[in-house]
């Protein structure tokens, strides 16, 4: 799917979350790497839809955004979101996966309880070698790398054309890191593109994964507003840069948090099936 932001920008009362902002992205596994601060939580629901821009232009699957909100949100979906998906680890993971296929089915169809069997059909294509939980696994049992596969089984399920995924470095341990990154990877090979916010390049990962995902450094440059320089970055970083065309990189001028408190300044959209 592609994505195409010219000059995007998003400000607050303490000044910009990000922006502005030129680049574009296509199939496959991208990466979107920022510092804290530098609004990449807030820049991923913009794309997803469930946040509205006020400055530039962004076309997401061919839809202009903001005009085409629900079209966009229809065809996308969000894990690994602070506050958004976030898990209740007191309840079983038959139980999670029943409730969003509830809201993923017509209104009317009756949702049955969830078998070990429809467990792990959901969840075998995110999880793939990891061991699927059964049923009547209580969520605060499972280990951190089966809890943020289950955030992406669940989002998974709308069979989004575009999935973004925020903060992978939430996921403390390298060996569940490289766990998550070979199935988004996976994912990516397939019909859904992935992107993927982070503030470092698993390059040493990715490297034994044997996966190469596009990435663009969010405050790699401070650019003129020229579309032909966004992918201007020194190519010994393996990055390609995004322009910000008024000089600044980030979250400029603003405190270090406003990123993450983004969603509290500027309404969440309400996601629609």
């Amino acid at each position: 799917m592609q994505i195409h932001a010219n000059n995007l920008a998003l400000s607050a009362g303490r000044g910009p979350v990000y922006g502005p902002l030129t680049f574009e992205l296509g199939s496959g596994l991208s990466v979107l790497r920022g510092d804290a601060g530098s609004g990449r939580t807030s820049l991923l629901l913009t794309l997803a839809g469930r946040m509205k821009h006020d400055a530039g232009t962004l076309t997401v699957g061919g839809h202009e955004l903001p005009r085409n909100l629900r079209a966009v949100q229809k065809i996308s979906a969000v894990a690994g979101f602070a506050g958004i998906d976030d898990l209740e680890e007191s309840v079983t993971v038959g139980a999670a996966l029943r409730e969003r296929r509830a809201w993923l089915s017509p209104w009317w169809a009756i949702v049955h309880k969830l078998s070990d069997t429809d467990v792990a059909d959901i969840c075998a294509p995110v999880f793939g070698a990891e061991p699927i939980p059964e049923a009547n696994t209580v969520i605060w049992d499972l280990t951190d790398t089966q809890m943020f596969l289950l955030r992406i089984a669940l989002a998974m399920m709308a069979k989004p054309q575009a999935l973004f995924v925020d903060d992978v470095e939430q996921i403390r341990s390298t060996d569940s890191r490289t766990v998550i990154w070979d199935r988004l990877a996976w994912l990516a090979a397939g019909e859904t593109s992935v992107v993927v916010s982070a503030s470092s390049l698993d390059v040493g990962l990715w490297a034994g994964l044997g996966i190469e995902p596009r990435t663009i450094d969010l405050g790699s440059h401070a650019g003129t507003g020229d579309p032909d320089d966004s992918d201007g970055a020194d190519a010994s970083d393996g990055t390609d840069g995004i322009e910000g065309s008024d000089g600044t990189e980030g979250l400029a001028g603003a405190e270090p948090g406003a990123a993450q408190t983004a969603t509290a300044q500027h309404e969440l959209i309400e996601e629609t099936v």
